[in-house]
């Protein structure tokens, strides 16, 4: 983590607080690796083995850091994990540039495995929520629960286009202040005090002393491209094949993932539900971890 220790309990807290979150205990993840073949990847392990697991998947551009609060307030009830998918954070960039969604899914699939997670509860956000449905379509006997978080098969271009843009604009960050302004313009939810620590997870210092993002750009490339439209396009052909409980959940104020979007992805699946979160957009974990907490928790049964 590019946060001192110290530095991070202090981030946590600060950001539980602000968050209205009642934390009883902050405490910092395990970061591990996991090799799968010719591919490394990080994760974020919050302990308490033992406990049901549940795996966290981010969003493009994202980390595994995005799931910090979700992953404080639900670890006391299960095993939480969080994934740097291929090409993020700490993880491996793909070989040859493979981010295919077959590609991400079978990495889902053998990191359960090596980790031996059985009857796993997969939650996945924009990027990571197409993956976990990719995922639970081809194993679905190996799911306890699914949550899919503001993306489906189908995406509006007008919001999608517009996260593309904003990753473009700040490609090449000048300074961390450039950066924070910017993504304030973009997401005027983000407390920008906050914000400045929460790049930290995003963002490494090169040599030169230049500030670099921790993902690989060339997986944006290929959103444009027709094959993967017609991936998600098949994603959307085969819902019958998730048998677990589903949430699909969705920022109100998100233009990526709209309610009729939600309610025809909640009614396509067999045991489907959807839930709306106020004052959330389309990094719906950032915008308002509470809200999201607990309608996870209602949807996993946990009491608040």
């Amino acid at each position: 983590m590019t946060l001192s220790a110290e530095d991070y309990l202090g981030h946590l807290t600060v950001t539980a607080e602000r968050a209205g979150l009642d934390i009883p205990e902050i405490v910092l993840p395990r970061e591990k690796k996991v090799s799968l073949g010719a591919i490394a990847l990080s994760y974020l392990d919050w302990g308490n083995e033992g406990r049901p697991p549940i795996l966290f998947l981010h969003g493009g551009a994202l980390t595994a850091h995005t799931w910090d609060l979700c992953c404080l307030c639900l670890r006391e009830d299960f095993h939480c994990l969080a994934l740097d998918q291929r090409g993020h954070g700490e993880s491996d960039w793909a070989p040859e540039a493979d981010y295919s969604l077959a590609a991400q899914r079978e990495d889902i699939r053998g990191f359960a495995e090596a980790l031996g997670l059985d009857r796993l509860i997969l939650a996945g956000q924009s990027l990571g929520a197409i993956n976990a449905l990719a995922y639970a379509i081809e194993y679905p006997h190996t799911l306890e629960a699914l949550v899919l978080i503001d993306a489906g098969p189908s995406t509006r271009r007008a919001g999608a286009s517009r996260i593309r843009a904003f990753v473009s604009e700040v490609a090449e960050p000048p300074s961390l202040d450039a950066i924070i302004e910017r993504a304030m313009a973009f997401n005027p939810r983000r407390d920008p005090a906050i914000l400045r620590s929460t790049l930290m997870h995003n963002l490494r210092r090169t040599g030169d002393g230049r500030w670099e993002w921790k993902y690989d750009r060339r997986r944006f490339q290929q959103l444009e491209g027709e094959e993967h439209r017609a991936e998600r396009t098949k994603l959307g052909e085969r819902l019958d094949r998730v048998t677990c409980p589903t949430l699909v959940v969705r920022g109100a104020e998100s233009d990526v993932f709209l309610e009729e979007d939600a309610e025809s992805l909640a009614r396509a699946l067999p045991l489907g539900r959807r839930v709306t979160i106020a004052g959330a957009g389309h990094t719906v974990q950032g915008d308002n971890p509470n809200a999201l907490v607990s309608a996870l928790k209602e949807f996993l049964g946990v009491e608040s």
